[in-house]
């Protein structure tokens, strides 16, 4: 059993009662299974502050916010025609939205309370771009080019008089942003390739779609690390979680999550369980919220429409 593991069994044990939700306390309501979103959203991103869902849109980029626990739900922030929302993180500290904004190539800032866009980062040009996932730690913003052999980083312990004031922050300017480059065990590959990025530690874990390959990063030199799965493959590995002791791997046109054990240095680890669900359609990326994990439905396979339906859909977290 590895060191995730054995903190996961333990956090959970003494969650058990303190969490709404949970069986254990009467009376609690159980949170649906299903949450619809607008038809023709088009999501791909999703992350969560622990009160609300955030669901970006690759139509528009509009954002979507709802309950948990009861489903329901508003725009919280309008598209615009030519923008794109992929993957979405919550950052606690600032209370804002991080948004990948795909092939245009940018990281939008946005207000978690009203959605307003407060600062976009441009990376640098490139031959191709596609701004996919991202991450929030205490000193940066990381997030995965799955065109390029790097990271676009922006600094947030930043202290400058062109910074934006946002709630006793400071948004570094857009000219602050700089690319990582990826050296180590990773090398690029036709077609998809970094993908999912999230924060274990002190280290990063990113998964390459193309691949299967999960790699441990360091966020401050780039060096980065095959974790030794034992054989089992992450082939169309997308969004990631890191749990109460587990890390949970999105596999989008698979329709599967895959709950992995990994060792404490993050160099090995087990696919521990699979989790599938009917209501699974392409999923492409989860938020934990206490003992449920909310998958995201993007419907690659379905042609897209302004009636096409999209949903959540609400599965056991082991």
């Amino acid at each position: 059993m590895g060191y995730l593991r054995r903190i996961g069994i333990f956090a959970l044990l003494t969650c058990l009662t303190a969490f709404p939700g949970v069986p254990a306390q009467a009376g609690s309501a159980h949170p649906p299974d299903r949450i619809d979103l607008p038809n023709g959203w088009r999501p791909e991103g999703i992350t969560t502050d622990g009160k609300h869902l955030y669901v970006g849109s690759l139509a528009d980029g509009s954002i979507w916010r709802a309950s948990p626990r009861t489903g329901e739900g508003e725009v919280l922030a309008a598209g615009e025609a030519g923008r794109t929302a992929v993957g979405v993180e919550y950052d606690r500290r600032r209370d804002l939205l991080w948004v990948a904004g795909g092939a245009a190539g940018v990281i939008r800032a946005q207000d978690a309370d009203t959605g307003r866009v407060l600062r976009t980062y441009t990376l640098p040009p490139a031959t191709a771009r596609f701004v996919n996932d991202l991450v929030v730690t205490r000193r940066a913003v990381f997030a995965t080019d799955s065109e390029q052999k790097e990271l676009a980083v922006v600094p947030l312990k930043w202290r400058h008089h062109h910074a934006h004031h946002h709630r006793g922050t400071h948004l570094p300017p857009a000219s602050a942003i700089r690319m990582l480059p990826l050296t180590g065990d990773f090398e690029l590959q036709d077609g998809f390739d970094l993908n999912g990025i999230a924060r274990s530690g002190r280290h990063l874990l990113a998964v390459q779609s193309n691949t299967g390959l999960l790699f441990r990063v360091n966020g401050r030199t780039g060096n980065t690390l095959a974790i030794d799965l034992g054989g089992a493959s992450l082939v169309n590995g997308d969004g990631i979680e890191v749990g109460r002791g587990v890390v949970y791997v999105v596999k989008n046109r698979l329709n599967q999550i895959a709950v992995l054990d990994l060792n404490r240095r993050l160099t090995r680890g087990t696919v521990e369980q699979t989790i599938t669900d009917p209501g699974f359609d392409v999923p492409t990326t989860v938020a934990l919220v206490r003992h449920s994990l909310f998958a995201v439905n993007a419907r690659f396979t379905t042609p897209p429409t302004p009636d096409t339906a999209y949903w959540i859909t609400r599965v056991d977290a082991p």
